[in-house]
């Protein structure tokens, strides 16, 4: 079967891109061992879970139970106790200095008085600077007092005490669908994912007629009797190919490594990051037929890979973000594939669950290639 010539011009262009990446051992390191790398160190460093906080602790009372407070904060794994003494001036400075995030206090007669009336509080002030975590260390520190108040009102009631019926307080079940042993790397892995493929993937479009420019050879492709949409599909291929490659060894270290689930159907998965990159590629060759250099090139694209990261849902969630934000958010490609890549991996959900962003990366897509096509045919003309 003869292939057609302009399958042929595409094609013959697409080996000279693949023979000049293989050639190139940085460019080849930069494809596919950084994104490894980055992923093994992002994936424990990029998490909201807060694990053994310095806590500096002010006990004026001294006496069993506030003791007791003091080891069962030690020993829930999520506390590390820095220093006890009775003076507040010592834990300011434990805060100010930085050896301590979290100071809590127990005043003076708290025994007495929750012996006395079955209720007492317990101090914590926490270096705020730290944003969302102080948050987190405060429902962290309500919840061991919490239980060691249950403890010892357990330990205080009679036994042939029998509590009436609806006279308890509320009780609260919780059940954590999807990730249910509420491993946060489970949640960051697959957005992480996208995050480095993106990054990947546009960054070396982004460098492709940069460098032909600075070596003078796009001239040479330009009169050439390949057609625009030959050049762009030629340029567009090896690369696309190069980042389903390091979307699929990221998935391996992503399940080796961390335990991620993958519930959904990988063909799924690898469908919708074949459109996406199709995206993500034409966005980085429309930049590089808008500079004259690679520094220009990489300039440009990390001003517009940190925007995209920021408002794709990845860190901070788009629920969270002001109401407009959340609208211009829509225009995200990388918030759509964000929410594909999590919803297939963790949740199992099937073609018809993620509809939506998928038909929204295929219309992107569509408006992407045009744009980078254009863009090219008026540097060719």
């Amino acid at each position: 079967m003869r292939i057609p010539l302009p399958l042929r011009r595409t094609l013959f262009l697409a080996r000279a891109e693949v023979l000049h990446i293989v050639r190139d051992r940085a460019t080849v390191a930069q494809a596919l061992v950084m994104p490894v790398v980055q992923l093994v160190l992002l994936a424990n460093v990029a998490t909201f879970a807060v694990r053994e906080t310095p806590t500096y602790v002010v006990d004026h009372d001294v006496s069993t139970v506030s003791r007791g407070l003091v080891t069962r904060l030690a020993a829930s794994g999520l506390f590390r106790v820095v220093g006890a003494s009775a003076s507040a001036d010592s834990a300011e400075r434990a805060l100010l200095g930085g050896s301590a995030t979290a100071v809590v206090t127990v005043p003076r007669g708290f025994e007495e008085t929750l012996v006395r009336e079955r209720a007492a509080a317990v101090g914590v002030e926490m270096n705020a600077e730290k944003g969302s975590a102080a948050g987190i260390v405060q429902t962290y520190v309500a919840r061991v007092v919490d239980a060691y108040a249950a403890e010892l009102d357990a330990e205080r009631r009679p036994t042939r005490e029998v509590p009436r019926r609806g006279a308890g307080a509320l009780e609260l079940r919780e059940r954590a669908w999807y990730n249910p042993t509420l491993d946060y790397r489970h949640y960051m892995v697959p957005g992480l994912l996208v995050a480095l493929v993106t990054m990947i993937g546009t960054l070396l479009a982004a460098q492709n007629v940069a460098r032909e420019k600075e070596a003078g050879t796009l001239e040479q492709l330009n009169v050439t009797p390949i057609t625009r949409a030959e050049f762009v599909a030629g340029k567009l291929l090896p690369l696309w190919t190069l980042a389903l490659l390091d979307l699929a060894l990221g998935l391996v270290v992503g399940r080796l490594a961390f335990g991620v689930p993958m519930r959904g159907s990988l063909v799924l998965l690898f469908g919708a990051a074949c459109v996406y990159l199709v995206v993500a590629l034409s966005i980085g060759l429309w930049i590089s037929t808008r500079v004259e250099t690679q520094q220009q090139a990489m300039f440009i694209t990390f001003f517009v890979l940190m925007v995209y990261l920021l408002m794709s849902g990845l860190f901070t969630p788009i629920d969270a973000m002001p109401r407009w934000v959340q609208i211009l958010s829509l225009a995200n490609p990388v918030r759509h594939f964000v929410t594909v890549a999590r919803a297939v991996l963790v949740k199992g959900a099937g073609v018809r669950a993620v509809a939506a962003p998928l038909g929204a990366l295929a219309a992107y897509a569509v408006v992407a290639v045009t744009v980078a096509v254009r863009a090219y045919s008026k540097r060719a003309a």
